[in-house]
């Protein structure tokens, strides 16, 4: 069978949850129920915050990725060196396991940040 076929229901599906809503104001952790947001987001950074210095990691994880993966910029934003945010960053990746240069990962940890901001 076609491939292309099997998807367009989830495709209807999606769209049809959107009906009404202008593109642009909505956001994919705005469709996500919260109490699963929040699940989510407790389990992707259950890691980091378990570690003893739990902020330094968790806000050194958000820089990165809201800098796009440059360093410097990150460590700026942090007050830090780069070195200082390149050690945590080392350490973000071996607690969770992870590759940061995954797109789909880095995806997945900003949208568990974002939920844990909300909360």
């Amino acid at each position: 069978s076609n491939p292309t076929r099997r998807s367009r229901p989830s495709m209807a599906l999606v769209s049809g949850s959107l009906a009404g809503h202008e593109p642009r104001k909505v956001s994919l952790l705005g469709l996500l129920d919260e109490g699963a947001a929040q699940a989510f987001s407790a389990a992707q950074l259950a890691p980091l915050t378990r570690y003893g210095s739990k902020a330094d990691l968790v806000e050194s994880l958000r820089a990165y990725l809201e800098s796009n993966g440059h360093w410097d910029a990150a460590a700026q934003r942090l007050g830090v060196h780069r070195h200082t945010l390149r050690y945590r960053m080392k350490r973000v990746t071996e607690l969770l396991g992870r590759d940061l240069d995954d797109p789909g990962v880095r995806a997945e940890l900003w949208l568990a940040l974002e939920a844990a901001r909300r909360h």
